[in-house]
């Protein structure tokens, strides 16, 4: 047994592999089944496989999400607050930066505790901000996970490929991170890697452009999952037992005239009076052509004299879901108190927020835009594609995919 955050994991004997959809809320799945594009993950549900609606994480974005399904921990356990925060420590004024470097990371991954046990691990991730928080350890001493991404898969390698490169190992170049098959051959990466690593455990996690760009039953959509189908059918075909989540789910975010819904924080607050705040915006990451940094979810610092009158001001505009402090959205979401700021606002099931009118470049999300980070993404699937030992009690996070998969498996 290895111990996690508090919870014990059986060491495997059988080969894992958990795959993170970005993106997917439940529907994209459901309605794949439904229309029959899933083959091999409909044949493993009807012979007893695991299927249940879960939560994930707030804010339902990429980097917290993923770091709790492979810790088993909630934000406020590890420490990743979004994909970008305010770092308080690095100036006076604080430094905005991405939450992509294992010093933010404080809790060690399921991956550091099977290398100390002896058992090696493979993360693949379509896009490159994950993997050094994936490959990450708590411990100097001990063995680092093998973590590399599509993204940058002709940039890496691994010596277990004794010259070849990962590209080789693949058959094919890897494709740009806004091609609608990257998933796909981050998925074929584990599966050409595994072997000559000797993984026993594999984790994958996907990226979510096509999720951005279509809803579910989309052309492009039908296409994505169709092909993870034959993929997954590969996994299961090499002996894997295989679970399935999502870090967030996806809502549409348009206004009807086709623009993005946004309402701009900034303007809002200056509008309002109130000088001295600094707006945070979380989903913030390199890929812009996914959302123009536009998500449902956004931090606010302020002077203590100006929190109550910006609480309120923002409060009483229409698609802004809810104001809280920074005490009750750590309290109600379990995130890091120092790590938010001291307002969190959040956008309703259609809107976005996004610091003011001049400082977004909308030109990639100008004919649609689908995005997500409030309480409206929080809906993920988790399934599992064997039977488990018993029924399931309680409502499953995705934190819970790796425990279902090495502990209730029967």
């Amino acid at each position: 047994m290895i111990e996690l955050g508090g919870r014990l994991y059986r060491v495997p004997v059988r080969r894992i592999a958990v795959f993170c959809v970005d993106g997917c809320a439940p529907e994209y799945l459901d309605l794949a089944l439904a229309d029959g594009l899933m083959p091999r993950l409909r044949g493993a549900l009807d012979a007893g496989g695991f299927a249940a609606r879960g939560r994930g994480q707030m804010p339902s974005f990429t980097n917290p999400n993923n770091l709790s399904i492979v810790t088993g921990l909630p934000p406020s356990g590890h420490g990743i607050s979004g994909n970008f925060y305010l770092d308080l420590a690095a100036s006076p004024a604080g430094a905005e930066v991405p939450m992509n470097e294992p010093r933010f990371l404080r809790a060690p991954t399921i991956f550091e505790r099977l290398e100390q046990a002896g058992v090696r691990t493979l993360c693949v991730t379509a896009k490159d901000k994950l993997r050094a928080l994936l490959g990450a350890v708590q411990d100097p001493r001990s063995p680092r996970p093998t973590s590399v991404s599509a993204e940058k898969a002709h940039e890496q390698s691994i010596p277990e490929l004794g010259g070849r490169s990962i590209l080789d190992a693949v058959g094919r170049p890897n494709p740009g991170i806004y091609d609608w098959d990257v998933s796909h051959y981050a998925m074929e990466m584990a599966l050409a890697l595994h072997e000559p690593l000797g993984a026993r455990v594999v984790y994958v996690s996907l990226t979510d452009y096509v999720q951005h760009k279509e809803p579910p039953r989309g052309p492009l959509s039908d296409r994505f999952l169709a092909r993870f189908d034959v993929l997954l059918g590969a996994f299961l075909d090499a002996g894997f037992v295989c679970g399935i989540t999502a870090d967030h789910g996806m809502n549409d975010k348009t206004a009807p005239d086709g623009s993005p819904q946004v309402r701009y924080l900034d303007d809002l607050l200056e509008a309002a009076g109130v000088a001295g705040f600094r707006v945070i915006l979380p989903i913030t990451d390199p890929y812009v052509v996914h959302h123009g940094a536009l998500g449902s979810y956004a931090t606010v610092y302020l002077p203590p004299a100006a929190r109550t009158r910006a609480a309120a001001a923002l409060a009483a505009v229409p698609g802004i879901e809810a104001v809280l402090t920074r005490e009750e959205a750590a309290a109600r979401f379990s995130l890091p108190a120092d790590r938010i700021g001291d307002l969190v606002v959040l956008g309703d099931q259609g809107t976005v927020l996004g610091k003011s009118a001049a400082y977004h470049d909308l030109s990639a999300v100008q004919r649609g835009l689908r995005s997500h980070g409030g309480l409206h993404e929080q809906e993920v699937p988790i399934m599992v594609t064997r039977p488990l030992d018993g029924p399931v009690s309680g409502t499953l996070s995705n934190a819970d995919i790796f425990d279902l998969v090495l502990n209730r498996v029967a």
